[in-house]
């Protein structure tokens, strides 16, 4: 019985992956590890071979043409073997005593489960993650010690208050590999900035969390060509969009509301920040196209859903992205500036 399941999309990622690799094969036999290879044209497939060869038992490599971050993550849900899930992106890395700590306690709970199938296990493991900007030796952690309680089983009812900086983004999730099955979420292919419909999609589904106050992912920032650079984001304004559209479209957060209102909340705050993103990335262009582009994405949601557009455009960080006129324009986007030093982001 494989506990964990840990994929790795790997493109071009020969520079980095091992790193990324040896922190997982920490774990030993109670997880698999499987390495998808993107149609890398360097020598990831070599690398990512000689690493099955040498763990057969761990690992498994699956080679494919290139489809981009999201196809790698669909690719590996559907190989999973393990309970549950977690995506680790090739640059970054998992603390090891964190990571002994997890795999500690999902043991237990699989093992428990085992005994009596009636018991009640999470859904949803949830960790600390850390912004590691290596190149600066600087580090940003996110933990949720304020918002969740810690190891202990509880509900959305339980939940607290997120930060604006507190987000459960992709680094922090561990879920049930059933329960991403449920959800049904599959990740756009040749589209980056798919871990947001990731972290998204999946949590009406989520009945049980556990939270861990421990830092167990290492978020790599600070390469040029990575996509969170801003220049870059600006250049994959379409897929950012198409990310954008996805979220609105995915869940109707009316009927979440009446089951879960506190979790509702959440996922309305989720989508104001990733729909605030959206448009200052359209006013930083500021093009004809641009202007075009945010009209018409609020456009869209107003025909989608009305109510949530009235929310998310005058209830919400969202629409503080709608000042008119260039003063506004400056105005929000000082604002990013300002979030982008405090949080440390990007």
């Amino acid at each position: 019985m494989k506990y964990i399941t840990f994929v790795v999309p790997c493109y071009n990622s020969e520079d980095y992956m091992k790193r990324c690799i040896d922190s997982l094969l920490l774990a030993g036999n109670d997880v698999e590890i499987i390495i998808v290879n993107d149609g890398s044209i360097d020598k990831t497939c070599e690398i990512a071979e000689d690493y099955r060869v040498k763990y057969p038992d761990i690992i498994r490599v699956i080679n494919k043409e290139n489809g981009g971050h999201g196809s790698g993550v669909n690719v590996g849900l559907e190989q999973a073997t393990g309970i549950y899930f977690k995506v680790v992106d090739s640059d970054d890395w998992l603390d090891r005593q964190a990571l002994d700590q997890l795999l500690f306690r999902v043991s237990n709970f699989c093992l428990l489960k085992q005994k009596d199938n009636a018991l009640v296990i999470p859904d949803l493991f949830i960790c600390n993650y850390v912004y590691d900007h290596l190149h600066e030796e600087t580090r940003h952690d996110i933990s949720y010690k304020n918002a969740l309680d810690e190891e202990k089983i509880c509900t959305w009812q339980d939940i607290g208050f997120f930060k604006p900086s507190q987000y459960l983004l992709m680094h922090s999730q561990i879920f049930r590999t059933s329960v991403l099955r449920e959800s049904g979420v599959k990740l756009p292919e040749h589209t980056f900035y798919v871990d947001n419909i990731f972290a998204y999609q999946p949590l009406p589904y989520v009945k049980y969390l556990y939270y861990m106050n421990i830092d167990l992912y290492h978020y790599f920032i600070g390469r040029d060509d990575q996509s969170v650079n801003e220049d870059i984001m600006l250049n994959r304004i379409d897929q950012q969009i198409r990310v954008t559209e996805q979220m609105l479209a995915c869940v109707n957060l009316q009927a979440v509301k009446k089951k879960e209102p506190k979790l509702a909340a959440y996922m309305y705050r989720y989508l104001s920040i990733i729909m605030s993103i959206t448009n200052i990335l359209l006013l930083m262009i500021n093009s004809e196209e641009s202007m075009l582009q945010k009209n018409k994405l609020w456009s869209e949601l107003k025909t989608l859903d009305k109510g949530l557009y009235l929310k998310l455009k005058y209830t919400s960080m969202s629409g503080l992205t709608n000042m008119p006129g260039s003063i506004g324009r400056k105005l929000t986007i000082s604002g990013y500036r300002v979030a982008q030093k405090l949080y440390k982001f990007n």
